[in-house]
């Protein structure tokens, strides 16, 4: 056929069109369907809730009803629905004005009585438990009142002696004065033991001196400072007679009753963020700001009225670790919040997979829901599956801070700093993922999902800056190899029991049932983790023998440290999930081999150093995508089960297409 030709026949096809039989049918409107009446549940979700939230539903359920009712918090209509959520379109200072009116709003209420003046399990528990609630809702006002409890009432209470817990405690509960905590610089954040802020002891007037030398000592990213805040805990390096006894920390007003700022204080605002515009950051400088002797927080050590330097504990290491007991508390809280914003991320992205629908498989067939595709599935399910197992570890990690001894307080640091590390990471991949799997909905701030990526992108540096965290979790793990070593005796704590029995083996082939296996799965594990330590310690002891100290030798290996730090937290969380399934349903399996198998797929260390073959790689692999196959019928049943209000999720959560429709825009 000839070219002119050709193209006749083409435009002759384009002008009448191909045969009847193979013209498209046009598609009917879309139609919302709720994915309720397609996606039964092998379960009850109310139940499944308990085993999750485990704590205080009751109390927390009252909370949400709170929050819900009050024109205070934002409630708006969509497809007849209420919706509550911060306005992110108001100003920064308009934002931070909302937190302190919902903040009173919620003490008139009594929700935080006890929360500094009761004590024990029980009051615990249930302070987390609102805690958690209200920042569902919202993490600035969240971390507001962190800041203002945990760090400021919590420094007091750990501290501080009966005559501070007398003085402030009851009036900090009641935000008869208003707390902030001030131990980051500008040039020192995470090496608090490098901070610059100097206080001297007057003994001719019984006064402590602070003052901020230079600039770079000045505090800096202080929640509640820039407006808010009339006390602040300062952290720093206590001078006396001329010796530098380590950092301290001290009671200091920086405004009066009415918001002015004290005499030799000087405060300036931290400005706009990319989230959390409702927390006030400041800084703050002090230009020889003299406080009484007793508003040194004096559980540690003191200093006499003739200006002796007192302590019980004569190591400075020791006394230094001493003084990081609140941020444990800011480091279990973090965690947990963490894992909340996980759960809203894939309701949302999960119950919206359920009803949006793409693409035909067949000229004339239905488009398919998103969730039908397997790689959705893979996108979503396996975060799913770690958001679980990340619940159960929160909820140890809890456990363990309110039943907290002594004894107790090593576990509590080196599992809070790998927790917390982990949990946020998987948070911040979570949300991301989740805002992709959205598509363009995922980009309204009313959806959530995007904005909250900014909301919670702190959370892997305040309390800590995760790879920071990290490092610690390996010292100490290396500081326990070592003393064992010494002894001559089994380990015995942080949960390295393991490494007293037999060598894991993997088998060379794996099959399906073997994969299943929760045996296997904790075996390979602890294989990493056995084998990491190992490693670190010889590459460690090898670098002092080349002349470096230990603490470079530290240095140099940072490698393996984070690894190390990675098995110690991946095989930690699996242990929680393991002791929780006793009592769950059979979909539990498939969540723990989900959970267990996608880091074995996901972790390079475990085709790095060897535990797994590329044979058994490919075989993981394999499984993990007929492990999503059997979870996507409880998709939505695993979700319903994070126990969170319809009102706090959103609009494509539902009904998202009368959400968007022209009437909508009529309200």
């Amino acid at each position: 056929m000839d070219r002119v030709s050709r193209r006749t026949r083409v435009l002759t096809n384009h002008l009448i069109g191909p045969p009847p039989e193979t013209l498209l049918a046009a598609n009917p409107c879309l139609n919302y369907s709720p994915p309720e009446l397609s996606e039964p549940s092998e379960f009850d979700p109310k139940a499944m809730r308990s085993l999750l939230d485990a704590h205080n539903l009751q109390q927390r359920d009252w909370l949400f009803g709170l929050l819900i009712q009050s024109p205070l918090f934002n409630p708006r209509t969509a497809a007849g629905k209420v919706f509550v959520s911060p306005d992110y379109n108001q100003s920064m200072q308009q934002q931070r004005e909302m937190t302190m009116k919902r903040i009173t709003y919620l003490l008139d209420r009594g929700v935080f009585h006890g929360w500094l003046t009761e004590k024990g399990p029980e009051a615990e528990m249930r302070k987390f438990a609102f805690f958690e609630v209200i920042g569902i809702y919202d993490h600035s006002l969240a971390v507001k009142l962190g800041v203002h409890f945990f760090l400021w009432g919590g420094a007091i209470q750990f501290f501080g002696t009966k005559r501070h817990h007398d003085k402030w405690l009851r009036d900090t509960e009641n935000y008869a004065i208003k707390g902030c905590f001030a131990m980051s610089e500008l040039g020192h954040g995470s090496n608090v033991r490098g901070i610059e802020t100097v206080t001297t002891y007057d003994k001719n007037t019984g006064e402590f001196v602070i003052s901020t030398p230079c600039e770079s000592a000045q505090k800096y990213w202080i929640g509640g400072a820039a407006n808010h805040a009339t006390h602040t805990i300062v952290f720093s390096q206590l001078n006396i007679n001329g010796s530098n006894q380590g950092v301290h920390a001290f009671i200091a007003q920086i405004r009066d009753a009415d918001g002015n700022v004290c005499p030799d204080i000087r405060i300036a605002d931290c400005g706009h963020k990319i989230g959390l515009n409702g927390v006030d950051n400041g800084r703050i400088w002090f230009d020889n700001v003299r406080i009484p002797r007793e508003n040194l927080l004096n559980s540690v050590a003191d200093v006499s009225l003739d200006g002796q330097y007192l302590s019980s504990i004569k190591d400075p290491d020791q006394r230094f670790a001493a003084f990081l007991a609140p941020l444990t508390s800011g480091r279990v809280t973090i965690s947990v919040s963490a894992i909340y914003s996980s759960k809203i991320s894939l309701a949302i992205a999960i119950r919206y997979a359920l009803t949006r629908r793409a693409f035909s498989l067949t000229p004339n067939g239905p488009e398919v829901l998103l969730l039908d595709y397997p790689s959705h599935q893979r996108r979503l399910l396996p975060l799913l599956a770690k958001t679980y197992a990340m619940s159960f570890a929160a909820n140890y990690l809890k456990e363990i801070y309110v039943k907290r001894t002594p004894e107790s307080n090593k576990t509590i640091h080196v599992v809070s700093s790998a927790f917390k590390a982990t949990l946020t990471w998987h948070n911040m991949r979570t949300l991301q993922e989740c805002r992709e799997a959205c598509g363009g909905q995922g980009l309204k701030t009313e959806n959530r999902v995007g904005h909250m990526k900014a909301e919670y992108d702190v959370q892997s540096t305040f309390e800590g800056d995760n790879n920071v965290l990290m490092q610690q979790v390996s010292k100490a793990l290396l500081a326990e190899y070592i003393a064992v070593q010494k002894k001559n005796k089994p380990f015995k704590g942080l949960g390295l029991e393991h490494m007293n029995g037999a060598h894991p083996v993997i088998p060379s082939q794996l099959t399906s049932s073997t994969l299943g296996s929760s045996q296997f799965q904790m075996d390979a594990f602890c294989l990493r983790e056995r084998d990491l330590l190992n490693r670190f310690s010889m590459e460690v002891s090898q670098h002092q023998k080349h002349g470096q100290s230990k603490e470079h030798a530290f240095i140099l290996s940072y490698q393996l440290a984070e690894d190390l730090g990675r098995a110690f937290s991946d095989r930690a969380i699996l242990q929680t999930f393991l002791d929780a399934e006793a009592t769950i349903p059979d979909v539990f399996g498939k969540l723990r081999s989900m959970y267990a198998l996608i880091c074995l797929e996901e972790e390079a260390a475990f085709l790095r150093y060897g535990y797994l073959s590329m044979e058994n790689a490919a075989a993981i692999r394999k499984e993990v995508t007929k492990l999503c196959s059997e979870l996507r019928p409880h998709a939505l049943a695993l979700v319903s089960s994070f126990g969170i209000p319809d009102a706090f999720l959103s609009p494509i959560a539902f009904n998202w297409i009368d959400s968007n429709s022209w009437s909508s825009t009529q309200h």
